[in-house]
């Protein structure tokens, strides 16, 4: 059964929507503080994981690097906490509504280079053969997804464990939604973002506009850095006082302050994950994925990843293999 869950343009690389009607859903009403839903930005990881570990080849010659890295995360991440439903979620190829609202929204990135985009579609293969869920819709970013399900989870009652590398998904941390870093073992409640960014959860977007997001090229207040911006926002309670006091900060920072007051609010607007997105399953849907031990075998053997092929067919069950983290070995590492 297809795990798939994807939303895109045709011209898109991604892997074509699944056929939905074969599923069969169950709604359940009430709360149920019993479940955790578990939501990987891929998007995040892909990067990270391409940059971070050495050039991985397959036997074939074809770089694995970044399919290695995120599916020994997701492995690891599979082990460490045990979901009722899950998914991995992923940037659709194409413009967003930020390119619409801001045409120089991320024009600062290069394209993806070829060696890591000809492993995208391979690794969301691998990735459903994990069991894992994959979405990827068109029109929003993975971190809108992410944030959808995490504010239909907390409608049930539900815990959710987000793990990425993006600080701008802090903003949904809460009482019964945590922050992970799979990659740095770093972890983050309502306390921990506010002991790192000096700001209270529900304030990241305001502190963000402000110091600004140089990987996305939002400009925030020139010269003005993170203490002053959570200084600013502990005083003036949020980025509407801070500009409605623009006048008392004296200084370069507060001339900088009065030269962006106007674009502030805009920036807010692109840093703030979107809780709506229309999404084509529920989180019963996400529920249903299953690891496909043929499909993870096949493609252990076509990838080079020979301890967790070596894994698979020892464990008496493969699901129960596809769960467990990687501990040593793995893809040969050739010379260009």
């Amino acid at each position: 059964m297809p795990n798939s869950f994807h939303a895109s343009r045709e011209e898109s690389s991604w892997p074509r929507p699944a056929a939905f009607s074969s599923f069969s859903c169950v709604i359940v009403s009430g709360k149920d503080p019993e479940k955790t839903l578990l939501l990987v930005d891929g998007s995040s990881y892909l990067y990270r994981a391409f940059h971070a570990l050495p050039e991985l080849k397959s036997p074939k010659g074809e770089p694995t690097g970044a399919i290695y890295g995120v599916l020994n995360m997701l492995r690891k991440l599979a082990s460490d906490y045990k979901a009722h439903a899950r998914a991995c979620v992923f940037d659709a190829k194409g413009k967003t509504f930020r390119d619409d609202a801001y045409p120089e929204y991320k024009a600062n990135r290069a394209p993806m280079p070829e060696d890591l985009s000809s492993q995208v579609k391979p690794l969301c293969e691998a990735v459903e053969a994990l069991g894992w869920p994959v979405l990827a819709i068109d029109g929003v970013e993975a971190d809108d997804v992410i944030a959808t399900l995490a504010e239909q989870a907390k409608a049930r009652g539900w815990r959710t464990v987000i793990s990425t590398g993006d600080k701008d998904l802090t903003q949904l941390v809460g009482e019964r939604v945590l922050w992970v870093n799979t990659m740095s073992g770093e972890k983050l409640d309502v306390e921990g973002v506010r002991a790192k960014f000096g700001v209270p959860p529900e304030k990241i977007a305001d502190y963000l506009a402000l110091v600004g997001d140089a990987i996305d090229n939002i400009p925030g207040v020139d010269k003005v850095g993170p203490k002053t911006a959570a200084r600013w926002i502990a005083q003036y309670g949020s980025l509407e006082g801070v500009i409605a006091h623009a006048h008392e900060i004296t200084g370069l920072a507060g001339e900088n302050l009065r030269k962006a007051r106007d674009w502030l609010p805009r920036g807010r607007e692109l840093l703030t994950v979107k809780r709506d997105v229309a999404l084509p399953v529920t989180l019963e849907r996400l529920a249903e994925g299953k690891p496909d031990p043929a499909r993870q075998r096949a493609q252990y053997e076509h990838h080079g990843f020979r301890s967790w092929l070596k894994e698979l067919e020892s464990a008496p069950g493969a699901a129960a293999a596809a769960s467990a983290p990687e501990s040593a070995g793995g893809p040969q590492k050739r010379a260009v």
